[in-house]
């Protein structure tokens, strides 16, 4: 743990208790703070109660003891409208921060120099932030990583001028540390997502460009166009950036062509590393993902020979293109983390005679821009909330059936790939958040897991 000291002896209020809620009270109370917390969930006050954290109805209290309000990533904070608890923060003129704010604010007290590497994007933040995690780890160093990838940063050991801090962070998450400001900063891509939280396009590209407008050196996506703006930003105030992606080749970027990566730091391209036969790293995204972290292990001063090696040893994440197992000719692939169209097409573009197992509770736009692929599609199986809407946009140029639920979609796309007689790919990638019928995203990948190794023929310890 890392206990924040910078509120030491004084009163903070903390709305959230669920996810990182809990350890960031613990975290704040190990290093001297007073904490009220509050969430809407009376067993998580209840928990929270147990381990000794003050907790109490924030609506009733006196908001002029508070030096801050401590306030979870998933709750809103400006839009659709601010959370009451963040109204009475406001009001009463105290500052509405998170625990990577904390984290930030101890590694400036603590050891400003330490090592943190911060990766965002819209997509592929998570293998990547894993990716550079695993290289620095088979490089030797002590590597810390969590944030939005599952754990939270103030369950890590504290910064350390030996140690590196390897963090993954939600557009929520930076919206809530004004002071992030990592040693190198990792922007990816930039797509619609979480409009409903943040109102426009351009508020959300703009709180994703505070991640690497601060860092002391900054690695930016030059894929899409609202990332290309901000590394035009960054020249604007000379800014150092590395361009990592597919199209950059000149001077100062680190590419993929095809499965091979290369550094061209100074003009003079290099190849650092090969994706041949890395199933967990498959796809064009996947060679993007790559690029930034090459990019960043250089930067970090890792031997190009330790890159490749690790790659090869990268074993991936669950429910992001996981391949399940194989049954005969058919493999079937875990995308259970694509919650949205651009995740979906990653997918979609790295596999063929697929059958696709996707719906959920959609989010703006649909699977509209997805129609490309459809020829790649032998079968689709609608599930959820979106399942009328999805069905309309398929249309006659993708056989689809409406199964309702994973379990009927799962066997029914078992039982046509067993029919097929050729390679098939059995592809949970939804384009859609999970909440109608699966707590998380997480949930629903293991049931769809689960389901795979229930089959008959399946050896269910393998993978396992």
């Amino acid at each position: 743990m890392t206990p924040v000291t910078t509120f030491a002896n004084k009163t903070v209020a903390l709305f959230g208790l669920g996810g990182s809620g809990l350890v960031t009270a613990l975290a704040l109370k190990a290093g001297g703070a007073h904490v009220v917390a509050c969430d809407d969930n009376p067993a998580k006050m209840a928990e929270a109660a147990a381990k000794g954290i003050e907790t109490g109805d924030l609506r009733q209290a006196d908001w002029a003891r508070f030096s801050a309000l401590i306030l979870s990533p998933g709750v809103p904070l400006t839009h659709p409208e601010p959370h009451w608890s963040a109204k009475l923060a406001k009001a009463a003129g105290i500052e509405i921060i998170g625990d990577i704010e904390l984290f930030c604010r101890e590694r400036a007290k603590l050891a400003p120099a330490a090592p943190f590497i911060a990766i965002t994007g819209t997509n592929g933040k998570s293998t990547t932030t894993a990716l550079i995690a695993h290289i620095l780890r088979e490089a030797g160093h002590d590597v810390q990583m969590g944030g939005n990838i599952g754990t939270a940063i103030l369950s890590l050991e504290p910064p350390s001028d030996k140690r590196i801090h390897v963090i993954e962070c939600s557009s929520f998450q930076i919206d809530l540390a004004p002071s992030l400001a990592p040693s190198i900063g990792v922007l990816l891509n930039i797509s619609p997502d979480h409009l409903d939280r943040h109102g426009t396009m351009e508020n959300y590209a703009a709180i994703k460009e505070r991640l690497v407008a601060r860092a002391d050196r900054a690695v930016i996506g030059a894929d899409d166009e609202m990332s290309r703006a901000i590394i035009a930003d960054m020249g604007h105030v000379n800014k150092p950036v590395v361009r990592v992606g597919l199209d950059d080749r000149e001077a100062g970027s680190v590419y993929a062509v095809g499965v091979e990566i290369f550094a061209n730091f100074t003009g003079s391209p290099r190849l650092v590393a090969a994706l041949e036969g890395v199933g967990s790293l498959r796809g064009d995204h996947n060679a993007q993902n790559a690029a930034a972290a090459v990019a960043v292990t250089l930067l970090s001063g890792v031997d190009e020979n330790v890159i490749q090696t690790a790659i090869r040893s990268f074993p991936g994440l669950p429910h992001r293109m996981e391949e399940v197992d194989r049954l005969g000719r058919t493999l079937f692939i875990n995308d259970s983390k694509a919650t949205n169209a651009d995740s979906t097409e990653k997918a979609l573009k790295s596999f063929d005679n697929i059958l696709w197992i996707l719906g959920g509770k959609p989010k703006e736009g649909g699977i509209t821009t997805l129609k490309p692929y459809f020829p790649k599609i032998k079968k689709a199986y609608l599930i959820g909330a979106a399942a009328d809407e999805f069905a309309a946009t398929l249309g006659p140029s993708v056989p689809h059936v409406m199964s309702g639920t994973l379990e009927k979609a799962m066997d029914q796309a078992a039982h046509d790939a067993a029919a097929m007689g050729t390679d098939a790919v059995v592809l949970l990638s939804p384009a859609c958040a999970s909440y109608d019928q699966f707590p998380n995203y997480e949930v629903r990948g293991d049931r769809f897991r689960d389901l795979v190794r229930a089959l008959p023929g399946i050896n269910p310890t393998m993978g396992a």
